[in-house]
């Protein structure tokens, strides 16, 4: 029997962990391939690694034919939501699964039709999968985490983007990681788990003293006549002190990120000298 292995649906699959694998080969070894391999035609939608194992020891299987898809579109998206529906697949993986049904869907939807278009006291119909929360919510995530994956997927290294998907380094911490330059990141992940939290800690440190603290609004009521007396005439009185206070704060949170990046130069510099050294 000829089976083809399709790369793209293979590609769909979270890989099993070592100790996953070898439980499956020992159930496999010991009871046989009870459930059968699904195929659609001659590709397989169902069963690689039991279909990887039993080639590899020679171990007998059963096919079956799953008849209701009209295209390779079809397939995908029933694999997506198989996938989806697993408890063990990662939180990553689910994400991406979601996208990539997102893509399929909208290159399967028709064009949409704009608000001019649509008919008189009518909204325009929104294809599904359209917002980032319909995708949040067939992957069973925040819409915050589905906005990180799609950093993730955009700007990480193919190291950075394993160290997430082995459950290295966590969402979160993989999206500010991957705001950093290629070489960067892989050194972080060269440096193991300890690492990259520090490299995640410290970019969200640099963002934090970065970021330029709000002026407090000054209330004014349009109720009542001024007299000067009024609790918002101090607060103005006060303004130009709490100017000059708020720029010491600035330039003291600079300086910290100065020290901050040229910690970052020494770290990474260490970096080098570990990996160069092994």
């Amino acid at each position: 029997m000829n089976i083809t292995i399709n790369q793209v649906l293979q590609s769909y699959i979270d890989p099993l962990t070592a100790s996953e694998y070898a439980a499956l080969e020992r159930s496999l070894l010991a009871e046989g391939c009870r459930d059968a391999l699904v195929l659609w035609n001659d590709v397989l939608i169902d069963g690689h690694n039991r279909y990887a194992i039993c080639r590899q020891h020679g171990i007998e299987f059963k096919t079956i034919q799953n008849t209701s898809f009209s295209s390779l579109d079809d397939v995908m998206l029933w694999m997506i939501d198989n996938h989806l529906a697993r408890r063990s697949v990662s939180d990553f993986q689910r994400g991406v699964l979601a996208l990539r049904k997102k893509e399929i869907v909208a290159a399967r939807s028709p064009a949409p039709v704009s608000a001019a278009d649509a008919p008189e006291g009518e909204n325009a119909p929104k294809p599904p999968m359209s917002t980032r929360e319909e995708v949040a919510k067939a992957a069973r995530l925040s819409s915050n985490q589905i906005s990180q994956i799609e950093k993730i997927q955009k700007a990480a290294s193919p190291e950075l983007v394993e160290a997430v998907r082995s459950g290295t380094i966590s969402i979160n911490a993989a999206a500010t990681v991957a705001s950093l330059p290629p070489e960067e990141q892989v050194a972080a992940v060269a440096g193991g788990k300890k690492l990259l939290r520090q490299a995640a800690k410290e970019i969200r440190e640099q963002r934090a003293a970065t970021r330029t603290p709000r002026e407090p609004k000054v209330h004014v009521s349009q109720d009542t006549p001024e007299t000067g007396n009024e609790p918002w005439a101090e607060n103005a009185a006060q303004a130009p002190s709490e100017a000059e206070r708020l720029r010491g704060e600035i330039a003291s949170l600079k300086q910290k990120v100065a020290q901050l990046q040229a910690e970052n130069v020494e770290l990474n510099q260490r970096i080098a000298t570990l990996i160069d050294a092994s």
